[in-house]
């Protein structure tokens, strides 16, 4: 309903007495996020939120600052990706939850244990602009030497999402590391994230790029000269997972929240904001193939995590970033 200002007016309001109050952390974009939060309470009208909204990497610098002074303020996260909570989960952070709404999700969506549960599918894959002779279909398609110097894509470096990319293309025994290696020999431009690569594809000064599928999705159908496609290999893919955390002060609203997102009206409510619901025997938003001609690469939360820094350590020497 309002966004939180601060800890203080927070604890202020937590000791009122006058509702029963959620705190929600969210990188989900704001209108995103209003509607979410708007929706919940519509359905929990006892509930009232206070909620914090920022991307994942400031979200968790804040809530790591706020665990080591011991007054962690969410009681609920609903953030990028998995990784994170993952590493959150190992570190004894978040509490366990097994939602009943989890039986409607294929089970490599959520956290066996129920520390989190993922809420839809951003998947990633290849964008071009329409101003090309040949249209990719194949993640091989960019290390095609006839496109050298045509390919941007955000760096893991700096993006979530592309770390997560990275993570899934180099662990798949067809691609693997080989892969980024020859992206590199083939002078594709990693740098900064999926809106600056997006920007250059459109604008044709990389005719090539990896992006999240709803960047080009939604600017396509708004008159922008690109096309996506959905890799014969397949895609790698965030999902938004939502988590308790050990701390909360409102468990039974937070589990509420959590079931909440998880169901048939929280996963309808995805769907109309134009991304691939995570619930199973969901539809997609105009422009995206059918559910079942989308095909998921194979991704290890816990293993990307073990992995993340030699991950970018190793992409920083190929590529000569720093």
């Amino acid at each position: 309903m309002k966004t939180l200002l601060s800890a203080t007016a927070l604890a202020l309001l937590a000791t009122s007495g006058l509702a029963e109050t959620l705190t929600l952390y969210t990188s989900q974009p704001n209108a995103d996020a209003q509607r979410t939060v708007d929706a919940f309470e519509a359905a929990n009208p006892g509930v009232d939120v206070e909620w914090v909204r920022d991307g994942t990497t400031k979200l968790m610098a804040r809530l790591r600052a706020e665990i080591e002074a011991g007054s962690p303020q969410p009681d609920v996260l609903l953030i990028a990706d998995t990784v994170t909570l993952e590493g959150m989960a190992q570190a004894g952070q978040l509490l366990a939850y097994k939602s009943d709404e989890a039986q409607a999700y294929d089970p490599a969506l959520y956290s066996a244990d129920g520390f989190y549960h993922s809420t839809k599918l951003i998947t990633t894959g290849i964008v071009y602009n329409t101003g090309v002779e040949s249209a990719p279909t194949s993640w091989d398609d960019l290390v095609d030497p006839a496109v050298k110097g045509q390919i941007a894509m955000p760096s893991p470096l700096y993006s979530g999402a592309a770390l997560i990319h990275l993570a899934t293309l180099t662990g798949d025994k067809d691609l693997g590391w080989d892969y980024y290696n020859k992206l590199a020999d083939n002078d594709a431009r990693a740098k900064g994230g999926n809106g600056g690569t997006f920007k250059a594809v459109a604008a044709g000064e990389k005719p090539y790029g990896m992006v999240v599928d709803f960047l080009a999705i939604r600017n396509k159908a708004e008159g922008s000269p690109v096309e996506f496609v959905f890799p014969e290999e397949g895609v790698s893919y965030v999902t938004e997972p939502v988590a308790i955390l050990s701390t909360a002060k409102n468990v039974p609203a937070a589990q509420k929240f959590v079931d909440f997102v998880l169901s048939q009206n929280g996963q309808d409510l995805v769907l109309e904001m134009g991304y691939i619901p995570a619930r199973n025997d969901m539809g997609v938003p105009a422009g995206f193939p059918a559910r079942d001609e989308i095909k998921l690469m194979a991704f290890d939360p816990a293993k990307a995590l073990a992995d993340a820094d030699a991950n970018k350590a190793k992409f920083a020497d190929v590529f000569g970033a720093e």
